[in-house]
Order: C-alpha cells, then sequence, then structure tokens
C-alpha cells in the first residue's frame, strides 16, 4: 500500500455552469446598462470583454457578481487530512465516502514526500500494521463504523466538492497562501486547482496572485497562556451560553413575523404562558420556521474523536471551532463498547494507539515538522471542540443525531445536548428530539420500528 508518485492523490474538474464567466459579466453590466436581464445576458458573449469585464468588478471589490459561477471538484484519492481541511468551509457542498459503511481495508495511505527513505520505510510498516488491524476488526465482526477508529489519518479519501466561483478563490487562497500552505499535500492540491481555474475561468482568477497574496496567517499564538493539563480520557459535555426565555424570544419573533401585531398587542399577548406554548408549537410545524434563528445556544464538546468531528462538520450553518490538528494530544482516544467486549480485540485496539505514539515520537526526534506528524494520528484520537447553532439548525441537528440511526458518538452527544437545554428552557427543548417524536420518522424501510418506544423516551428525556 505504498504510494508512488504516478499515484499521487488529485483534484479533478467535473463541470461547472454552462454559462461559465457569462453570468458574472451580465451581473456586473445590469446595475449600469440599459436594457432588461434577458437582453444584457445575450449582450454578453463576447469571452474575452466578459474576463475583462469581470476582472475590472473583482478588483474594485465587487466580488458577489462570481457567485453566479458553480464549480463542481473531485477529491481523488487524497489524505483524510486534506478532507478535514476541506470541509471547514462552510459555502461548499460535501458528499464524502462513508467509513460507517464502506471497507476501507484496502483504500491505501498518504506519504508524505518530506520523509527520507529511512523514515519512509518505519512509517509504511507502521501504516500496514494500523490497515492490517482494521481488516482483523472487520473480519471479526466488529462494525466498520467502530474499526474506523484504528485508521491513520493518512488514509485515502474520495469525495466531491461543489461551491459558487467566490467560495472557491476563497479555498484556493487558503491552500496556496493561507493555513495549508505548510501543508505540502494540500499545497500540492491548491496548485493543481489554480491551474485548473486559470483555464477554465480566465476572468475571474485574474489578478488572482494581487488580491490575495497578502492573507495573513490563520494561526494566531497563544503561547504565552499556559493550559491546565487535562484529564486524557475526559469526555463531556457543557452548555456554555443560551438565549434566555427562548420560548418567548421565538415567539415574539413568530408575531413580529406576522406583521399584524404592535408592541403592546405582543407583550399582552405573551403574557399567557399558554399563548406561547402553541406559538412556538407552530414555529415547529412550520416548513419555514424563521424565528427559530433569533435563539443561540453554545456547547464544549470534550473528548470527540477524529471521525466524529466530521459528521459535526456536515452541519453547515453553526459556528464550529476545531483545534489544528497538529495539536491533538495523542494520548487521548476514545475505545468503542464493541471492541471493549472482547480481551483479544481490545489488546490489539490499544497496541495501536501505542504503535502510532511511538512513531510519532521515532519521526518527531528526527526533526520531522508538525505539518507532516499529522499523519501519525489515529482516526479514534479525541479532541474537544465547540460549536454554537441557532435554534433552526439545533432543531435539524437533533432530529438527526438522536436518531436510533445516528452514528452512536455523536447520538451520545446530541442527547446530552438536548438534557442541557430542556433542563434550562423546558418550553421550547422539550419539543425537540427525533424525526419520529417530532412529526415523523423520516427514514422510510430503514428506519428502527421502534417509533413508539422512542417518543415515550424522548417525553420523559
Amino acid at each position: 500500500m505504498t504510494e508512488n508518485s504516478e499515484n499521487m492523490g488529485k483534484i479533478i474538474f467535473l463541470g461547472m455552469s454552462d454559462t461559465g464567466e457569462k453570468i458574472p459579466a451580465s451581473s456586473g453590466r445590469i446595475s449600469t446598462q440599459e436594457g432588461d436581464a434577458e437582453e444584457i445576458f445575450n449582450r454578453s458573449s463576447d469571452e474575452t470583454k466578459n474576463a475583462s469585464l469581470i476582472k475590472k468588478v473583482t478588483n474594485s471589490g465587487h466580488n458577489s457578481v462570481i457567485e453566479h459561477t458553480f464549480i463542481n471538484l473531485a477529491f481523488n484519492n487524497v489524505s483524510v487530512c486534506v478532507e478535514q481541511f476541506m470541509i471547514e468551509f462552510r459555502l461548499a457542498s460535501f458528499t464524502v465516502k462513508s467509513r460507517r459503511y464502506v471497507n476501507f481495508e484496502n483504500s491505501g495511505y498518504y506519504i508524505p514526500p518530506e520523509l527520507n527513505e529511512e523514515q519512509k520505510k518505519i512509517y509504511s510498516e507502521k501504516m500496514d500494521f494500523f490497515f492490517d488491524s482494521y481488516a482483523n476488526f472487520v473480519d471479526a465482526g466488529i462494525p466498520k463504523e467502530d474499526a474506523r477508529f484504528v485508521l491513520p489519518y493518512s488514509f485515502r479519501s474520495n469525495f466531491y466538492m461543489s461551491a459558487n466561483a467566490r467560495e472557491i478563490l476563497h479555498i484556493l487562497s487558503a491552500m496556496i497562501y493561507g493555513r495549508g500552505k505548510k501543508y505540502s499535500e494540500i499545497y500540492r492540491l491548491g496548485r493543481q486547482l489554480y491551474d485548473i481555474l486559470t483555464e477554465k475561468l480566465p476572468g475571474i482568477m485574474a489578478d488572482f496572485d494581487i488580491r490575495h497574496s497578502y492573507t495573513e496567517s490563520d494561526d494566531a499564538d497563544y503561547s504565552e497562556f499556559v493550559p491546565i493539563k487535562r484529564n486524557p480520557m475526559n469526555k463531556d459535555v457543557k452548555l456554555i451560553s443560551f438565549t434566555p426565555d427562548a420560548a418567548k424570544k421565538v415567539a415574539r419573533a413568530a408575531l413580529i413575523s406576522d406583521g399584524r401585531f404592535s408592541v403592546d398587542s405582543v407583550s399582552e399577548i405573551l403574557s399567557d404562558k399558554e399563548n406561547v406554548e402553541k406559538i412556538v408549537a407552530k414555529v415547529l410545524k412550520s416548513s419555514r420556521p424563521r424565528p427559530l434563528e433569533t435563539i443561540n445556544c453554545s456547547f464544549r464538546i470534550n473528548g470527540v474523536s477524529l471521525s466524529t468531528v466530521t459528521h459535526f462538520s456536515r452541519h453547515r450553518l453553526q459556528s464550529l471551532i476545531v483545534p489544528p490538528l497538529k495539536n491533538t494530544d495523542r494520548h487521548r482516544y476514545i475505545v468503542p463498547e464493541s471492541i471493549k467486549a472482547d480481551e483479544t480485540l481490545l489488546n490489539l485496539y490499544l497496541k495501536c494507539y501505542c504503535e502510532i505514539n511511538d512513531l510519532f515520537y521515532k519521526l518527531s526526534s528526527q526533526g520531522v515538522c508538525d505539518e507532516v506528524l499529522v499523519y501519525c494520528l489515529l482516526s479514534g484520537n479525541a479532541v474537544d471542540i465547540e460549536t454554537t447553532m441557532n435554534g433552526r439548525e439545533l432543531y435539524l441537528f437533533m432530529s438527526l443525531r438522536t436518531c436510533q440511526r445516528a452514528q452512536w458518538e455523536i447520538r451520545d452527544y446530541a442527547i446530552t445536548m438536548l438534557k442541557l437545554l430542556r433542563r434550562e428552557e423546558p418550553e421550547i427543548f422539550s419539543l425537540f428530539g427525533p424525526g419520529c417524536y417530532t412529526s415523523h420518522c423520516p427514514e422510510g424501510r430503514l428506519s428502527c420500528g421502534k417509533s413508539a418506544e422512542i417518543k415515550e423516551y424522548f417525553k420523559t428525556l
């Protein structure tokens, strides 16, 4: 499962809006030229003039025009480190090969080119051991979603990404001028993407280097502060902050959105607790529950596996704080119950974490940099994260992540988060829960078949 130059991961251009740069150019003209939208679009057929106009408009700081061009990319056989870097960009869409359902025994792994030949030999021997261990767990009947915790962070990922051109340029800037430039794999992919976009979208890419090369460092220096030593196996959830009187806040926003209620009448209606409950219930049954966006909750979630961080990241409308991989405490990791139940498998699992630490210390003692050592992590290594979600995103998050079909680790966190919210604001959060509790089961033939039991559990949670 070694790597050679012919087998490096790459970005594949799949397609883009069939109008290319025509709509961005039309957008640049519509505010200053006579004619309706269709007429201006039909006049915007000269590619050279379009590129020139886009360059002029974007150099003036009006970058919204390029949001009209949409780009589709495939990341082929890149490391999971690249995947984690990319999915932090919330204005892009991602679909990733699932480690819960797909066997990754033969996925292969990335070998950093910075390693010398002897280091590559040591590295490859360890990586082969982790993949062999993964295969042993799967063969022993351990669910793939648990066996994946011994996959090293060098394993190959494949995913699709789609975004508008403005967000693509933001991502590209981070890859080659921002925090990604320190990681040779990410930087190399960034240069690939740069060449693709320069060929396909010359107007949008015009003066890219001039406009982006001044990018400030992504890594602020907090070394003057001394961290307090933590319990390496600490796993808990803390509700850091929340909107007080959340139910009344949502109900007030709902009445204001109706447009027929004065300030005084809103206050009078909301003075009755029963009215608040009725209004909140109506909001939650609406297909457009905008009033929920007026409340916010922040959580500190400790001891989240790197695998489960990706589950959190899939919720795009949140502010998710994840520490950089290079700062991961390598002595912190989770052990699935399915593995604890078998002493032989447990010993193999624990050996994997001893071996990855051994690899880390061998390479670090030889001067290998932090940006290469991130590949010497296992997917079960744990980090502490923080998330802030508004009520609408929380409603979606709870409906998906407290479901029986959710991955067990994030489900445990979601249920704990919901308990904390119900303790503080029961008037509204007692109505949150899995789909079968709030409305109906969305899983179809994949339903757990325990709808009545689940509803009863969440009534008394």
